[in-house]
C-alpha cells in the first residue's frame, strides 16, 4: 500500500511542475486533464502526507523511551505513544478507502428513466412521486434537473419520465437508484381501504460524451411526426416531436417536450448517446463489469431494491436490510441516510475484494 502511495505522491509532484509549465498552461485540453488528475488525487496524497508525518512523529515518541525520564514525563510520552499509534490506525483506514478504484463515471451528469411498472395508474402515480423525490434531492444539493421526455397520464403522474440531473459527482450518488422501487399504499380510488403493491423501474445511466461513443450519421434514422399529450390529444400540430433510432444496437429514443425540432433533437441524442455507451460499456468492460456485480446497488435494474410502505410510514432498503421510519422525510428528497450507508456497504466490499 505504502509503495502505491509514494507512486501517487511523485505523480502529484510531476504534475505540479507541468502545471507551472506555459507550454501546458498554452494547451487547454492538457491543462484540463492534468489539473483534474491533480484534483483527483489532492486527498489522497494530503492523508498520505499525514500518514507519513505522524508516523514520524511515533517513531521520535519510542525513542524517548529509551531515555532516562521521570514518572511523570514517562506517563506524558506514553499517552502521546498512544493518540499518535491511533490517529495513524484512522489514516490507515481512510487511505485504503481512498486506493479504492474510483468508479470512472462517479463525476458525471446523469440521465434517469423512470417507467411504471406492475400496478397500472398506482404504478404511474408511483413514477410520479419517485420524480419529485430525485427532483427534490437533486435541488438539496444543488443539481440541475431538465425533463427530456415525458408521457403523463389523466389522473396523474407518468407512464414513463426521462429527465437529466447534472452537477458534481451526480452519478457518485444516484446510481444506488438503479433497480426496481416497490410501493404499498392504499390508492385513493380504493373504497375497501384495501393495500395496493404497485411497483416502477428506475434506470439511471452516465451521460456520455461526443469523444467517449463514437455514433455516425449513417447509423442513425431519425423520424418526425406531431406531439401529443395524455390521451392521445394533439397538442402541436407542427412536426416538432422526434424519433432516433441507432440502427446498429436497435437502441430508439424519442422525444417531444419541447416545441423546437431541434431541441428535441438534442435531448433525444443526448439519451441515446448515453443509453450506446452504457449498452458498450457492459459488453467491452469486463473489469469494470465485475466490480458492478461486486458494487452495492448498481446492479440489474429489475432488482427490487426499495420498499415505500405507507400505512407504517417505512422504507426499507432490500441491499442492506435497512428500514428506516421516515417516509414522508425520504419522498421529500430527503436521501442522503440511505445513500450515505450504501456507499460504506459498497467500500467495505471493495476493501475486502482488495485484501483477498
Amino acid at each position: 500500500m505504502l509503495e502505491k502511495l509514494q507512486t501517487l505522491e511523485d505523480r502529484y509532484n510531476q504534475l505540479n511542475e507541468w502545471l507551472s509549465d506555459p507550454e501546458v498552461i498554452s494547451d487547454t485540453n492538457k491543462l484540463r486533464d492534468y489539473s483534474k488528475e491533480q484534483s483527483n488525487l489532492e486527498e489522497t496524497v494530503g492523508a498520505y502526507r499525514t500518514y507519513k508525518s505522524t508516523s514520524e512523529e511515533l517513531s521520535d515518541a519510542k525513542a524517548m523511551l529509551d531515555d532516562k525520564l521521570d514518572q511523570d514525563m514517562l506517563e506524558m510520552v506514553k499517552m502521546e505513544i498512544e493518540e499518535l499509534q491511533e490517529r495513524k490506525t484512522e489514516i490507515e483506514e481512510k487511505l485504503k478507502i481512498l486506493l479504492i478504484p474510483k468508479d470512472p463515471n462517479d463525476d458525471k451528469n446523469v440521465i434517469i428513466e423512470i417507467r411504471g411498472a406492475a400496478g397500472g395508474d398506482e404504478a404511474a402515480l408511483f413514477a410520479g412521486d419517485l420524480f419529485k423525490m430525485y427532483s427534490r434531492f437533486a435541488e438539496q444539493n444543488r443539481w440541475k434537473t431538465d425533463i427530456i421526455e415525458s408521457h403523463s397520464t389523466d389522473i396523474g403522474g407518468f407512464k414513463e419520465i426521462i429527465f437529466s440531473i447534472n452537477g458534481d459527482g451526480a452519478y457518485s450518488k444516484m446510481k444506488y437508484e438503479n433497480g426496481a422501487h416497490r410501493v404499498q399504499r392504499i390508492p385513493s380510488t380504493e373504497s375497501g381501504g384495501r393495500i395496493h403493491t404497485s411497483t416502477a423501474t428506475v434506470a439511471v445511466l452516465p451521460e456520455a460524451e461526443e469523444v467517449e461513443v463514437e455514433i455516425h450519421d449513417k447509423d442513425l434514422r431519425v423520424d418526425t411526426f406531431a406531439s401529443s399529450g395524455p390521451g392521445g390529444q394533439s397538442v402541436n400540430t407542427t412536426m416538432s416531436a422526434v424519433r432516433i433510432t441507432h440502427e446498429p444496437t436497435g437502441i430508439v429514443v424519442s422525444c417531444q417536450d419541447e416545441k423546437s425540432q431541434i431541441k428535441n433533437r438534442d435531448k433525444a441524442m443526448k439519451v441515446l448517446r448515453a443509453r450506446v455507451y452504457d449498452k458498450f460499456q457492459k459488453e467491452a468492460q469486463d473489469e469494470y463489469a465485475e466490480n458492478r456485480k461486486a458494487a452495492v446497488g448498481t446492479g440489474d435494474r429489475s432488482e427490487r431494491i426499495r420498499t415505500y410502505n405507507f400505512p407504517q410510514s417505512r422504507v426499507t432498503d432490500h441491499r442492506i436490510g435497512l428500514t428506516l421510519q421516515k417516509l414522508e422525510q425520504i419522498l421529500q428528497g430527503g436521501l442522503d441516510e440511505i445513500i450515505d450507508q450504501l456507499i460504506v456497504e459498497e467500500q467495505a466490499k471493495m476493501m475486502e475484494s482488495n485484501e483477498q
